[in-house]
């Protein structure tokens, strides 16, 4: 994710859609330790509360993952870091992490991931095998993961049997505990399957909140190329038949249309199981919230004015 070319310029005005900003409040955006570093006052980028998500890329150092967290607190936002089980060695390590992120940026919340790793580094093959620690008991709130298109590391098949059932055991977990817990989903880019995806939830009695993961501006190519990385299925085919389109090509791709249908849909069905959402910011930090903020509407302005 490029974060260069930082110097901030107005976002461009649109006419305000009441249902996208409905959907947008309370959103979210995600970074890492490397990108964050280059961004000298999160406050100047986002509303005040945001939840910032912190990916725990394999073979970053804890350390730079905690520095990342405390300063994110120190300027006002929520940091919710990554737990991916398959980098974590054994429950001394993971309770080592737990300790530093509470003891010097007051931690309160995560996110619970099996990650992207084929051959777990210790003890830890999913996200549920850390939370029957019980090292998580005290937090606030917990988030676990979501694929609308299904997980061929997971499933092979893509089909969504085997992740409906963790996702029941996660429920149930959370209601035990007391803890709020929501689903963060991978990217996508067409509204079809993600509302399918979502209706599915509900029938197999999976009510837990869904924060849709949005993929935020960013040039086509770069898109497809993390698409592909990351598994995003059927809806892949928005971007294929964009870069058909020569026209188009160079242009950024940006999430309106996808965004747009989401709250449509939302607004005519409120028990929608899309709660919030996500960004990704695949094309940089800057562009993402330049989007929020001209889509977003008051809730979406930053704490710092420019």
């Amino acid at each position: 994710m490029s974060l260069l070319n930082f110097r901030r310029t107005a976002p461009a005005s649109f006419p305000q859609n009441e249902q996208i900003t409905a959907l947008m409040q309370g959103f979210s955006i995600e970074v890492m330790p490397r990108t964050a570093d280059k961004i000298p006052d999160f406050r100047t980028l986002l509303p005040a509360g945001t939840r910032v998500y912190i990916a725990h890329i394999e073979g970053t150092p804890i350390a730079d993952m905690v520095v990342t967290a405390a300063r994110l607190r120190a300027q006002g936002m929520e940091p919710m870091p990554h737990f991916p089980a398959r980098i974590i060695a054994d429950r001394a390590e993971l309770a080592d992490w737990l300790a530093r992120y509470q003891g010097e940026a007051d931690i309160r919340e995560a996110l619970m991931l099996g990650g992207g790793v084929t051959t777990p580094k210790g003890i830890y093959d999913n996200s549920m095998q850390m939370l029957e620690t019980g090292l998580f008991d005290n937090f606030q709130r917990l988030h676990v993961a979501g694929h609308p298109e299904g997980n061929r590391d997971i499933a092979a098949d893509g089909g969504h049997d085997v992740i409906h059932k963790a996702l029941q055991w996660k429920q149930e977990f959370a209601r035990e505990k007391g803890i709020d817990m929501a689903i963060v989903t991978q990217f996508a880019f067409e509204a079809k399957p993600i509302i399918a995806w979502a209706q599915g939830l509900r029938d197999q009695g999976i009510n837990l909140p869904v924060h849709l993961g949005v993929a935020g501006p960013a040039k086509l190519q770069t898109l497809i190329k993390f698409a592909i990385a990351c598994g995003v299925g059927p809806s892949l085919k928005v971007l294929q038949k964009r870069a058909k389109d020569v026209t188009k090509l160079l242009l950024p791709f940006e999430p309106t249309e996808l965004v747009t249908d989401l709250a449509a849909h939302k607004a005519a069905k409120p028990d929608f199981a899309v709660e919030r959402l996500h960004f990704f910011p695949l094309g940089g930090i800057k562009a993402s919230t330049d989007w929020t903020i001209a889509h977003g509407g008051p809730s979406s302005r930053p704490a710092v004015q420019p």
